[in-house]
């Protein structure tokens, strides 16, 4: 049986064209928002598990348009967070499954 899914936050949480990151049962969360779309993925970087901000919630890159590991620059798609260039390069950001009603994100790990 497939676990319920759980509040995060409200969408008006994460600025839009950008990324926010969140805790959940003390498992770290990166929360990418394009609109009325949001993506959460772990927040760790496939290449070492390590935390991909440099400093809270700097997760995008110069430009705003990709997740990036501030630790070897690794950039991510932020709507399916494949790795497209780095040491990771073709292996993507574990995800989670993300549904958004009355104004709130709700997730849950992909089974």
């Amino acid at each position: 049986m497939a676990e319920p899914y759980r509040r995060l936050c409200q969408l008006s949480d994460i600025p839009d064209n950008d990324a926010k990151g969140f805790e959940l049962d003390g498992r770290p969360l990166v929360a990418a928002r394009k609109g009325e779309q949001v993506f959460v993925y772990d927040n760790s970087c496939p290449h070492r598990g390590i935390r991909l901000e440099w400093m809270p919630d700097q997760f995008m890159d110069t430009e705003g348009v990709f997740i990036q590991c501030a630790t070897h620059g690794a950039l991510f798609n932020m709507d399916d967070g494949m790795c497209i260039a780095g040491p990771c390069s073709g292996t993507p950001l574990t995800g989670w499954e993300t549904e958004i009603a009355d104004g709130e994100v709700k997730v849950r790990p992909f089974e």
